[in-house]
């Protein structure tokens, strides 16, 4: 079906319901929200709490916050390659994609050094416990056997298509 509505300015107040909640009086959740948020407090930084959580530990920060917030979470520090990553993202804006999509891989490079530090540790990754494969196995069996089935399959045609090239390089040298 084709769309014959043509791009036309529309005046807001025709639009039924448009701006209901804009008066504050209109609000009935107005005067508990207004209590909640102090909206009568300056929210500048002056008044920020005098005591603030100490910063102990590297806190990355955003480069449109001047200083870390009032409480903020110190799960472990980054370290690593993918430490590196993360500090270098965060000289970017949250809006760019430069920040966002290197934080993804920072994640899946952190994901790598902990299996690493695991195994140099002496400590071998359950993987299967961790993938959660026997709760899968138990409550969703068929798609659990379509995924083993496709991961094999794919696993054996890169086996074949990778011996079988290095066979074909062989034959060509002699």
């Amino acid at each position: 079906m084709k769309d014959n509505a043509v791009n036309t300015p529309i005046d807001p107040k025709t639009i039924k319901g448009w701006g209901i909640d804009a008066d504050p009086e209109n609000d009935p959740t107005y005067p508990m929200r207004r209590h909640r948020m102090n909206i009568g407090e300056d929210p500048q930084a002056g008044n920020r709490p005098d005591n603030l959580q100490p910063v102990d530990v590297e806190v990355l920060k955003s480069v449109e916050r001047p200083n870390v917030s009032a409480v903020f979470g110190t799960p472990r520090p980054p370290r690593g390659l993918s430490g590196a990553i993360r500090r270098q993202t965060y000289k970017y804006s949250e809006n760019e994609y430069k920040r966002w999509l290197p934080l993804v891989l920072a994640d899946r490079v952190d994901m790598v050094e902990g299996v690493l530090s695991d195994l140099l540790h002496g400590k071998l990754p359950n993987i299967w416990a961790e993938k959660g494969y026997d709760v899968e196995m138990k409550y969703n069996r068929t798609a659990f056997l379509t995924k083993m089935a496709t991961i094999g399959a794919v696993t054996a045609g890169l086996v074949v298509w990778l011996s079988a090239d290095s066979k074909d390089k062989k034959s060509k040298r002699n």
